[in-house]
């Protein structure tokens, strides 16, 4: 029922569609004169109402009333399918298309559906190329405010959104969203292939290259293929020389900050990685790995040749210097050649007669440190190597060996003057002292 027979005539337009206002700018038709007086604002950018609090304006009372609700917190709008509350009758009934499902706006272009008006407006962006937004700084264009804005943020530094768990601060609040879920362990998104799961949509994408083999990123260098965009940005550096990341120890360069965060343990002495089995530290996660399979007895690398396992690919690559013949390192004094570098190095001590190793208890000098490591028992007293027979223990394995042919009645040494055998060279020096008549001193 209507109290004014006016009222009664403006509601009838409703039904009738009679639109008798119109705007004389842009040709819009009204049913009411204070709808078009309202919509005139528009125009001429007048907002006479006034917010007390933040001193925002506004074109019409309606307006301000909905946004003094972000000061006082009212939320009289209530979704009756999942009890969420809104403040504007608008806000709610944009959400309720989330339930429905409804997306009443629809690109002539792509035909893609949108829920908002507001969102048809920006996709279009795609098509026209409109970018605008600018930033007053670098003068980069964005096609949302709303990504101006969080730009903006890299050129003050700004970070607003903090985790409340580690304190840790996000300049986007999508940002925040995704680091939350290490404190939670959530991984929404799973990989249909091998039911991995992921943080973020973005990780499983890149993951599904792996089953897929797609590798979308080319290097217009050399033409090598990438499954990760950061991947070639970081192999670009190979052909630019680039290395953006400095150790301010040291200034030494590097070309990802990842290897000058490892490198920076040289300095710091940290090892991060503990062994659960024997307790030995390491700097690096791939030592850790390469050491475990002492433990499990791991053997993952194998000659396609003779087909013999090695633990570390690095020992495989040494083992096929066999089949290849290749003996990279040569001795200019001796020409004898070497396959490994650490064992030219050590060859090499015996030509320049370099000590590197010293004993701290005697001072005594050796060329390799395993001679020092069989040095050091004389003052330790340990004897590691055991005889099964009698369970006498030995300083070093070569005792032990000739020590077993006491046991084994093995006579390895020829005297070959009277053809005597002897368990033990040193027992046949002495002997030969009968038939040189050698006096001892």
């Amino acid at each position: 029922m209507f109290s004014y027979n006016g009222s009664l005539k403006m509601h009838m337009r409703k039904h009738t569609r009679d639109q008798p206002l119109k705007c004389e700018v842009c040709e819009k038709m009204f049913t009411r004169y204070d709808n078009l007086k309202i919509h005139m604002r528009i125009h001429t950018g007048e907002q006479p109402f006034k917010c007390e609090v933040c001193q925002k304006m506004f074109s019409s009372n309606g307006s301000l009333k909905v946004h003094m609700r972000k000061h006082t917190g009212e939320q009289p709008f209530k979704c009756e399918v999942c009890q969420k509350m809104f403040s504007s009758n608008g806000s709610l009934k944009i959400h309720m298309r989330k339930h429905t499902g409804e997306k009443p706006f629809k690109c002539e272009i792509c035909e893609k559906m949108f829920t908002q008006n507001s969102n048809l407006a920006k996709h279009m962006r795609k098509h026209t190329g409109e970018h605008p937004f600018k930033c007053e700084i670098c003068e980069k264009m964005f096609t949302q405010n709303s990504n101006l804005t969080t730009h903006m943020r890299k050129h003050t530094g700004e970070q607003p959104f903090k985790c409340e768990v580690c304190e840790k601060m996000f300049t986007r609040y999508d940002q925040i969203k995704i680091h939350m879920r290490k404190h939670t362990g959530e991984q929404p998104f799973k990989c249909e292939v091998c039911e991995k799961m992921f943080t973020q949509n973005s990780s499983l994408m890149t993951h599904m290259r792996k089953h897929t083999g797609e590798q979308p990123f080319k290097c217009e260098v050399c033409e090598k293929m990438f499954t990760r965009y950061d991947q070639l940005k970081m192999h670009m550096r190979i052909h630019t020389g680039e290395k953006p990341f400095k150790c301010e120890v040291c200034e030494k360069m590097f070309t990802q900050d990842s290897n000058l965060t490892t490198h920076m343990r040289k300095h710091t002495g940290e090892k991060p990685f503990k062994c659960e089995v024997c307790e030995k530290m390491f700097t690096h996660k791939s030592n850790l790995t390469s050491h475990i399979r002492k433990h499990t007895g791991e053997q993952p690398f194998k000659c396609e040749i003779c087909e013999k396992w090695f633990s570390y690919n690095v020992s495989l690559k040494m083992h096929m210097r066999i089949h290849t013949g290749k003996q990279a390192f040569k001795c200019e004094v001796c020409d004898q050649m070497f396959t490994q570098d650490c064992n030219f190095k050590r060859h090499m001590r015996i030509h320049s007669g370099e000590k590197p190793f010293k004993c701290e208890v005697c001072e005594k000098m050796f060329s390799y440190k395993g001679s020092l490591k069989m040095h050091m028992r004389l003052h330790t007293g340990e004897k590691p190597f055991k005889c099964e027979v009698c369970l006498k223990m030995f300083s070093y394995n070569v005792s032990l060996k000739m020590h077993m042919r006491i046991h084994s009645g093995e006579l390895s040494f020829k005297c070959e003057v009277c053809y005597k055998m002897f368990t033990l060279y040193d027992n046949l020096k002495i002997h030969m002292r009968i038939h040189t008549g050698e006096q001892p001193c």
